[in-house]
């Protein structure tokens, strides 16, 4: 069975804003930077998407949050494909029973091509509510290529803050993730994004990172059975409509990894 990469971190579903950055209000949010109780911050980001300033579970931007596995809204005291809800793994081969776009890999030859978390499987929408949903993988790009990044301590913890260039970032801890009872941290940080990948739909595309290096990451990503935490992004209410990219599929090629060393 496929463990994680060790050189990048899986799951994270809510952004973190760094001590010390500017936190402006949304003109469109009704007054306040906040929506049904948690923070977020704008980047300035061509597609108005707003990132949350913490993690899904986590009160503090350095905090963990909780673990998810892709796909389930609950986090649990065990990470394997024989505890995940939509598959499993065995002899030799994988069975899944949802998000699948290849016979291959499904329960008796199930497809159902879905490649986009549903609104009741985003782990970010069902505990924080409507408004709130996991980045796509594109958004996790528009945010990396939009920001610049360091390698930091904040209170202790370890992560990346990436800065705009109107002043604000968010900073993301290295959380790591969980396979089975176990935690590896390590200074990884590995974060889910809402995307399948195509190729691999034993797979998802996820954000992850080192000490040294930060990259999307698809094929080399870990199984969808793993947990991790998340980072939560906003839509803004009134769209950017010329923005029109990739992010809002969710994919940055389809297949393959983009990295990017900063």
């Amino acid at each position: 069975m496929t463990r994680f990469i060790k050189v990048v971190g899986l799951l994270v579903v809510a952004s973190i804003l760094a001590v010390g950055c500017n936190k402006p209000d949304d003109p469109g949010s009704g007054g306040g930077n906040e929506i049904n109780g948690h923070e977020y911050v704008d980047l300035g980001l061509p597609s108005g998407i707003l990132w949350a300033t913490c993690n899904v579970g986590a009160d503090t931007p350095e905090g963990y949050g909780d673990y998810f596995a892709w796909g389930e809204t609950d986090p649990k005291e065990l990470y394997d494909w024989k505890s995940y809800r939509y598959g499993n793994f065995r002899h030799n081969r994988y069975e899944l029973s949802k998000y699948c776009t290849d016979s291959c890999c499904g329960l008796d030859g199930f497809v159902d091509n879905l490649i986009l978390l549903e609104p009741a499987d985003d782990m970010a929408h069902a505990n924080w509510g409507i408004g709130w949903r996991i980045p796509t993988i594109g958004e996790w790009d528009e945010m990396f290529q939009n920001t610049t990044s360091e390698w930091t301590t904040q209170n202790g913890v370890n992560g990346w803050r990436f800065t705009a260039s109107n002043g604000n970032c968010i900073f993301l801890p290295a959380a790591g993730y969980y396979w089975e009872s176990e935690l590896n941290a390590a200074d990884l940080g590995v974060y889910w994004s809402v995307t399948l990948n195509v190729e691999f739909p034993y797979r998802a595309w996820g954000f992850h990172f080192n000490s040294s290096q930060c990259h999307l990451c698809g094929p080399q990503s870990g199984t969808n059975g793993a947990g991790g935490v998340l980072p939560s992004v906003k839509q803004p209410k009134h769209p950017k409509r010329d923005f029109v990219s990739k992010a809002h599929l969710g994919f940055v090629d389809g297949k393959g990894s983009i990295s990017k060393h900063k």
